[in-house]
């Protein structure tokens, strides 16, 4: 598969104008400047990457990605890969925490299988986008080939294609599913940001010293193994190499996802430590991606704090989540919108007659 043209369109630029109009806005509102802290930041911030003095969180939609990896084989998770396959049938009946969080918050929701090693047909209220039965042992050599991480991306950049052209999506969260993937996301920063497994790898799905101990070392000779074959660290921070050797195809689905949005004018609002990987990825493959991101939440797995400090920036809330799906970003959606009131429905100071400090 060649190199898709779509990954070469433009990325958008915020309006500066517009955020700096809705700054001087949030001024002349009836509180004394800056007082509502964040939400007049977000709501100027997401102004500005609208273009409009009215900013808007809805429609809000929810594409959830899910894969497999080979190197769950090596015992880096603590729950077997056929799990992966029996929450697909949970999303389908609507009884994941996702599921639950997308109605609560009035989200559109859309589960793709990208890669998972599911027998048969995917169940119905499932998308069917299978690139493989999930991706090669990173282990041993290359997670994907260069035409299934473009194939990954592809499909990621198709769920944003469907949901603006259906339903005019303004805001969209990225969710994933796949038993190993927390390694797959530790290898990602680990090539992208040179760094070693400790501070990388976390708890995932639940390991005890012993199980983290392994999925360090798996991480560890995983990325010595790749900077070998390529003759570097260097080459191995390269995105395009990053996201092939010791990526996932949700992992690559999301990035996907990621960089259509910001061709298309779509905020993003990224989850946790694994969505955050897949954010570091489109950011290293198309500079300025990152401008439509606003960070959901901080994850309680450790290396998202190293993606956070890469992708620079505040998460909106810290609950101490480290489910996945997009649960943490499903969170700040209610803030969001808080926001949006607040700057579009507040009266000014002229309307409510009241005097500006300082002008009594």
């Amino acid at each position: 598969m060649n190199r898709p043209e779509w990954l070469d369109a433009p990325i958008l630029q915020a309006s500066q104008a517009h955020a700096d109009e809705a700054r001087a806005y949030q001024d002349r509102l009836t509180k004394p400047p800056g007082s509502l802290g964040r939400l007049e930041t977000i709501a100027i911030q997401l102004a500005g990457l609208q273009g409009t003095g009215q900013p808007a969180v809805d429609p809000v939609h929810i594409s959830l990605f899910a894969a497999d990896h080979g190197i769950a084989d090596d015992g880096v998770s603590a729950f077997d890969p056929v799990v992966t396959r029996q929450m697909m049938t949970n999303f389908a009946e609507g009884g994941a925490a996702i599921c639950v969080l997308a109605e609560e918050v009035g989200a559109g929701l859309e589960v793709v299988d990208v890669g998972t090693r599911w027998q048969g047909e995917v169940p119905g209220a499932v998308r069917d986008e299978r690139l493989a039965a999930g991706t090669a042992n990173m282990r041993l050599g290359p997670a994907m080939s260069e035409a299934q991480l473009y194939a990954a991306l592809t499909v990621g950049a198709r769920a944003v294609d469907r949901t603006v052209e259906a339903h005019g999506t303004r805001v969209f969260l990225a969710g994933e599913m796949g038993i190993a993937n927390t390694t797959a996301a530790a290898a990602v920063v680990g090539a992208l940001l040179n760094k070693p497994a400790p501070g990388l790898v976390g708890p995932g799905t639940g390991h005890d010293a012993k199980g983290l101990r392994h999925k360090a070392e798996a991480v560890d000779e995983t990325l010595a193994l790749h900077r070998e074959q390529l003759g570097g660290a260097a080459r191995l921070a390269d995105p395009w190499e990053a996201g092939r050797r010791v990526g996932g195809l949700e992992i690559a689905a999301m990035a996907g996802a990621y960089l259509r949005c910001a061709q298309r004018g779509v905020v993003i609002v990224v989850d946790g430590f694994i969505s955050g990987a897949a954010a570091l990825l489109a950011e290293r493959m198309r500079p300025g991606t990152r401008a439509w991101m606003l960070l959901g939440h901080s994850s309680a797995e450790p290396g998202h704090q190293r993606v956070v400090a890469a992708l620079g920036g505040r998460p909106l809330v810290e609950f101490g989540m480290r489910l996945g799906e997009g649960s943490g970003a499903a969170t700040a959606v209610p803030l969001m919108r808080m926001a949006c009131a607040v700057h579009n429905r507040m009266a000014t100071f002229a309307e409510a007659g009241v005097t500006p400090e300082g002008e009594a």
